[in-house]
Formats: C-alpha cells, structure tokens, sequence
C-alpha cells in the first residue's frame, strides 16, 4: 500500500440552494451536504455521489460530462461555470451552489434554458438564409478560404449553455436582450459567405438596445464563456458595422 492511500481525504462542503417551484409547500433554502474529496473529482461527479449515495431528490441537469452539451452550468460561488469542468480541488473547503439567475428554474440547480435559447434563435433567425429556396442537400459543399471557414468554425463552439447570460447585466435588466450568445450567432452568420442576409438585415434584428447596442461593455460574458469565444472581439466588430449602417 502506497503512502499516498493511507492519508486521509480532503472533506468538502456544498450549500446547495433547494426549491421545488412546482410545489407550493417548497421554499428556497441552502442545504448542506459534505463529502471526501476523490482524486481529479469533478464538480459533476461529486452532485451525482451526492445524489446517489445521500439524496436522490437533487435536482441537477448533465449528458455529456465533457464539456459539449452545456447542460451542467450552474453558478458556483457566485460565478457561472460548468459542473463537469469544476475540479473539487480548484474550490475551497466549503461552496455554494445555486442555479443560473435569469432562465426559468424547473428545479434546485436545473434551468430551461432551451426554451430562452430557441425563442432567441427564432427570433434572431439563426440558420442559413441560402440562395436557393429549396437547396439540393446532397451537392457538393461550396468551396470557401480556409480563414473564412476557421472563423466560422470558431463561433460554431458555442454550447448554448447560458453562462453568458447568467453573467450579463444587461440580461438582467432587459429580459429581451439577446445576450452574447445571440449576437456571437448573428456574428457567425455575417461571416459566412452562403448567407444571403445583408448589413440592413442584421440592422433589424440587432441593431437596438436589445441587441448591440444594449450591451454596457462590461464583457463578463467573455471572462465565463467555457469555451473561451472571442465574445468581446464580435461585440466590438458588430457595434462598428451597426454603427456605420445606422
């Protein structure tokens, strides 16, 4: 037996808020749950230790537990982030838990936010507007520069899982406000050469302060994004083109 397994681990406490908005008994409260730290323990893995081995009433969303789906934000001590990317040993001894602010809450640490994200995506109209009203699907993809296509492929990273929102003021303030998640769309789509939308087009959508011009510049959309998206260089980039257009 080597040294190492013979000391003891590392207990940890989370404060989780609890509340049932489908219950009319139910009350938001933080209870308090502790638990020994494991070896490259995630912040996912320990809600589910939790949920198995202490209350299996948890309420808390995940699918891919890599970082792809987006599901498992959550605010940790205050800060969004992603459950199956929060190493246990990156938080102190004791944390709080509690779901992202501005989404409809279902339960304890899990939100809808799919419902905001598509009425935004309806809204925002965030698909290929092609040059051919019915496209034949099984031609041959058109040819583009390899810069134009990294760029695109850069915005397409987003997982549309709300830290964005959850840390935007203006979101906040203005439940109409199409967030950093929105506009990095309308982004995404300006560079893609096969989008038939012109600059008056996207003036529509986000030109108002609903859109570009409501963002107060604060950028903690870019400090959370988990996947690191250029969030405060396309805000800039479309306030310029909004600017000039307007």
């Amino acid at each position: 037996m080597n040294a190492e397994d013979t000391l003891p681990r590392r207990r940890v406490t989370l404060n989780i808020l609890r509340y049932n908005p489908q219950d009319a008994s139910s009350a938001p409260r933080l209870q308090s749950y502790a638990l020994e730290a494991s070896d490259g323990m995630t912040l996912f893995i320990a809600l589910n230790e939790l949920r198995e081995q202490q209350d299996p009433t948890l309420q808390f969303d995940f699918v891919c537990r890599a970082g792809i789906c987006g599901s498992c934000a959550m605010m940790v001590n205050g800060r969004p982030r992603l459950a199956c990317r929060t190493l246990i040993a990156d938080l102190p001894d004791e944390s709080t838990l509690t779901p992202l602010p501005f989404f409809e809450l279902i339960g304890d640490l899990s939100v809808n936010t799919g419902k905001w994200m598509r009425g935004m995506s309806e809204r925002l109209e965030t698909w290929l507007h092609a040059r051919d009203a019915q496209p034949d699907l099984r031609r041959i993809e058109e040819r583009m520069a390899p810069d134009t296509a990294e760029a695109i492929y850069e915005m397409d990273r987003c997982i549309e899982c709300g830290c964005c929102i959850a840390a935007c003021g203006t979101a906040q303030m203005r439940p109409d406000f199409v967030g950093a998640v929105g506009l990095g769309k309308i982004a995404r789509f300006r560079l893609d050469p096969r989008d038939t939308r012109m600059d008056d087009d996207y003036y529509e959508l986000i030109g108002d302060d609903s859109g570009v011009f409501g963002c107060m510049s604060l950028l903690a959309c870019h400090d959370v994004c988990p996947k690191s998206l250029p969030l405060k260089t396309q805000i800039a980039f479309l306030r310029r083109k909004m600017a000039l257009v307007g």
